[in-house]
């Protein structure tokens, strides 16, 4: 968002980095858990809520990005992570949200293992990013538009 507001180059270049240890140190399903640096890893929790804003941030990025390999595989990366929430990531009614399994501040004991409101909106805004740029169209005006 700093550089789609700046045009800095240095922003750029700088997401482009921390993406990358970000996708690096990701587990096989593509869902961080709750700390990449978590003890109890592979019985710590999952952090659906971190996922969904990443997938929703690489579909951004990748509009930016003049590599194109790059900028593919982050789509590609947003898309698997989008598939993996959409099918094991889903309350599927057990409660009035969409997204289960987000993790909001472990070391107070808060929100682990909760289905959380900012979870929902960025797995929606993500879908239609992708959908609009499927379509072609402009991702500037994300907030929740469908036109």
């Amino acid at each position: 968002m700093v550089y789609r507001e700046t045009r800095d180059p240095k922003f750029l270049d700088f997401v482009h980095k921390v993406t990358k240890v970000y996708l690096d140190r990701l587990p096989e399903d593509l869902i961080p858990y709750w700390d990449f640096d978590a003890p109890g890893i592979p019985n710590e929790p999952k952090d659906a809520s971190a996922a969904v804003i990443v997938a929703s941030a690489l579909i951004e990025l990748s509009t930016y990005t003049k590599d194109e390999t790059l900028a593919k595989k982050y789509v590609d990366k947003a898309e698997q992570m989008l598939a993996e929430l959409s099918m094991n990531y889903q309350s599927r009614n057990m409660n009035t949200a969409n997204l289960l399994h987000s993790t909001g501040h472990k070391p107070a004991g808060s929100e682990i293992d909760y289905s959380i409101i900012y979870a929902d909106y960025y797995y929606v805004e993500a879908l239609l990013r992708l959908k609009k740029m499927k379509a072609g169209k402009p991702l500037n005006s994300i907030a929740l538009k469908t036109e």
